[in-house]
Order: C-alpha cells, then structure tokens, then sequence
C-alpha cells in the first residue's frame, strides 16, 4: 500500500490515506501512454471539413457549348473541377476516419500509470470529503485556494454532486470529470488531480474489475 496525505477542505492534513500499489504505484511506460493519448485524442476528434466532388455540386447538367466550331477547348460540364465553382479534386470529406482501435486492458494500464506518476510528482491531492451547502464559485474557490495545487486542475469525485459542478464551471483552469470516466488525456492536460475518498474508492471499484475482466 501506499501512502498519501488526507486533506479537508480548510487545508488542513487529516492524516493520511492507503492506496492500493496495483493501480498508484506502478513502473509507467511512456510508450503506453503515449499510444493510448493519442488513440483517445483521435477517437474523439471530429471531421467537420467535407469538400463536394463534381457529382455533388449545383449545376452543369447542360454542355456549356457545342462540341466544335467555337474556337474554344472542349468542355462537358461546368461542374469539372477545373472551372471556377466545380467539383473538388481529392478534397476532405466527412468519410474520413481517424479513429484508432486500442484494447480495454491497454487502456487501463496507462491510466494506472499517470495515476501513479501523479502520486510520485506529488500532484494529487485527496480530500476526505467535499460537499457545498449551495451553489457558490465563491466557497469553491476559497476551498480550492487552501490546497496546494499546481497548474490546472481536474477535480473528480465519486458521486455526483449538483452543488460542486455547478460552483466550478466558472472557475478557470479547473476541469470535472466522474472517477468512474478518468481517462488517460485528462489527467496529462491537468497538472494536479483532486479526488476525495469515495472518488479512490470508486476508481478501484470500476477500474481493477474492468482489468480483471479484460485480463479473462
């Protein structure tokens, strides 16, 4: 097990907290995480430019002219991607797929290990609890203020809480995520990750049985 200071919500240290070694204290292989950044990063891009060829583009049903006798290049269709307003030749299309396949088991491993380089860098802090009487960036803010944080931050708890999400959508380079949706990109665009206790308890709860499964 490892051990890892337990914070409240005034700052304060509460003791410390075990982490199980298998999921925050494993060797990391950038290599692994490198591949699954990517695969995520690509899985969720969106294709938005998308070019008409010369099948798809208003127009040019008629012969612009005749065939001979007018001194001028054969043409059969305005819609040639040669003429001003015609078809795109090889242009970007909504066909395109950027999407990279990469197995459950992989992914898991290297979200273990940005876990535990989080741990080892010191940029992550665990709450014993976080809960807000009302909606208030302000209360969220002065909470945030007494922890020591580096650089942005992804805050993720166990259970939904109205109050919290809510309180941080205003505050700049702070993210949400639920523990049970971490993924290897949020965590490396964030510098220092929040969780409280009942976030540990529910990444070992969905994280450790999804490996054991993938692992049959």
């Amino acid at each position: 097990m490892i051990k890892i200071k337990l914070h409240n919500i005034d700052g304060k240290e509460m003791g410390a907290i075990d982490l199980p070694e298998e999921i925050f204290g494993v060797e990391v292989k950038d290599d692994l995480v490198h591949q699954v950044y990517v695969a995520h990063i690509s899985n969720s891009r969106k294709v938005l430019a998308d070019t008409k060829d010369r099948g798809e583009v208003r127009g040019g049903g008629k012969k612009p002219w005749k065939q001979k006798g007018t001194g001028r290049a054969r043409h059969g269709s305005s819609r040639s991607p040669i003429w001003k307003g015609g078809g795109v030749t090889f242009g970007p299309n909504t066909e395109r797929n950027y999407s990279k396949r990469i197995n459950k088991k992989m992914k898991i491993k290297a979200l273990y290990m940005v876990l535990s380089s989080k741990v080892r860098d010191d940029e992550l802090i665990i709450l014993d609890d976080l809960k807000l009487n009302k909606v208030s960036t302000k209360s969220m803010s002065n909470i945030l203020g007494k922890l020591p944080i580096k650089g942005k931050v992804l805050l993720s708890l166990g259970e939904k809480d109205d109050y919290v999400f809510k309180s941080v959508k205003n505050i700049p380079k702070l993210s949400m995520v639920a523990s049970d949706s971490l993924n290897v990109a949020d965590l490396l665009k964030n510098k220092t990750l929040i969780l409280n206790t009942k976030g540990v308890e529910k990444i070992k709860e969905t994280y450790m049985i999804n490996l054991h499964k993938s692992s049959q």
